[in-house]
C-alpha cells in the first residue's frame, strides 16, 4: 500500500504542477503578481497529507517571519498560509526541480558559512522585505521538533536598524503527535525521508502559531525574543508590540 500511496501522490503532484505552470506563465506575461507558486505549494502540502491549522493572524507585508524548522513541509505550509518567500541555503538552487520551484517563489539564496559574503546576503534579504513576508529559519538547520536550537542572528542585520514599518513575527510550527515520524534531523538521507513521508498513510495536523508582531530591537535581541515566544507559546513582553495586520 505504501508504494501505491507514493505513486498516487507523485501523480497528483505532477498534475498540480502541469496545471499551475501555464497559469503562472500567463500571469507573468500579463505582468501581474502570480499567485500560482503559492497555490501549488499549498496544494502539494495537502496532497502529501498536511492539514494546516492556523492560530493567530499572519502579517501580510513588511514583515520578517522567524520560524522553527523541522522539515521541508514547513516551507510549503508557510508559503500556503502566509504567502512567504524564503531565505534558503545556496545549494538548494542546484537541486533538480526543487531549486527551480524555489526560484519561482522568489526564494533568496544565501551561501551559508561564507563569512565574507554575509554583508551581501544581508543586503539581499533587505531588498526582499516588502510586498511579501520574508521567512527565515534562524536555527540554520532542521530540529527534532521537541527542543529549539539556538537562533542565529547574522541575517537579521537586514532589519538592524529596522526599516520604517517593518516588523518581526515569530511563528511556531508544531506537528503534534506526528512530530517524531515527520521531523528530519539529517541523520536520514533527504531522498529516503521524502519517499518515506510520501508512502505514509493518513493525514497529519500542522499547527502554525503566528505570534503578534513586534518592532525589531537589534539582531541578537530580536532573535532571542522570537525564540522565547516560540518556545513559550506566549505573547511578546515588548512595549512596542503592534497589533496583527
Amino acid at each position: 500500500m505504501g508504494n501505491i500511496r507514493l505513486v498516487g501522490r507523485l501523480s497528483a503532484l505532477i498534475v498540480a504542477l502541469a496545471i499551475g505552470l501555464p497559469l503562472h506563465g500567463a500571469w507573468r506575461l500579463l505582468r501581474r503578481p502570480s499567485p500560482w507558486p503559492r497555490r501549488f505549494l499549498a496544494t502539494s502540502a495537502w496532497i502529501i497529507g498536511a492539514r494546516p491549522r492556523v492560530v493567530g493572524v499572519p502579517v501580510a507585508r513588511d514583515v520578517v517571519l522567524l520560524a522553527n524548522h523541522l522539515w521541508w513541509m514547513d516551507i510549503l505550509l508557510l508559503t500556503g498560509c502566509a504567502n512567504a518567500v524564503f531565505v534558503a541555503k545556496g545549494e538548494l538552487r542546484t537541486v533538480p526541480l526543487v531549486g527551480w520551484l524555489a526560484a519561482l517563489n522568489d526564494t533568496v539564496f544565501v551561501a551559508r558559512g561564507e563569512r565574507m559574503a554575509v554583508s551581501a546576503q544581508v543586503a539581499d534579504v533587505a531588498r526582499a522585505i516588502g510586498p511579501r513576508p520574508v521567512a527565515i529559519f534562524p536555527e540554520g538547520t532542521t530540529g527534532d521538533g521537541r527542543t529549539l536550537l539556538p537562533f542565529k542572528s547574522a541575517l537579521l542585520g537586514a532589519i538592524d536598524p529596522p526599516p520604517p514599518d517593518v516588523r518581526v513575527q515569530p511563528v511556531g510550527i508544531d506537528y503534534g503527535v506526528d512530530t517524531t515520524g515527520l521531523a528530519w534531523t539529517g541523520d536520514e538521507p533527504g531522498l529516503s525521508h521524502a519517499l518515506r513521508v510520501l508512502r505514509r498513510a493518513g493525514h497529519f495536523t500542522a499547527t502554525l502559531r503566528f505570534h503578534p508582531p513586534f518592532v525589531p530591537i537589534g539582531r541578537k535581541a530580536t532573535a532571542a525574543e522570537a525564540r522565547r515566544l516560540i518556545e513559550a507559546g506566549g505573547r511578546p513582553s515588548l512595549s512596542d508590540t503592534t497589533e496583527n495586520a
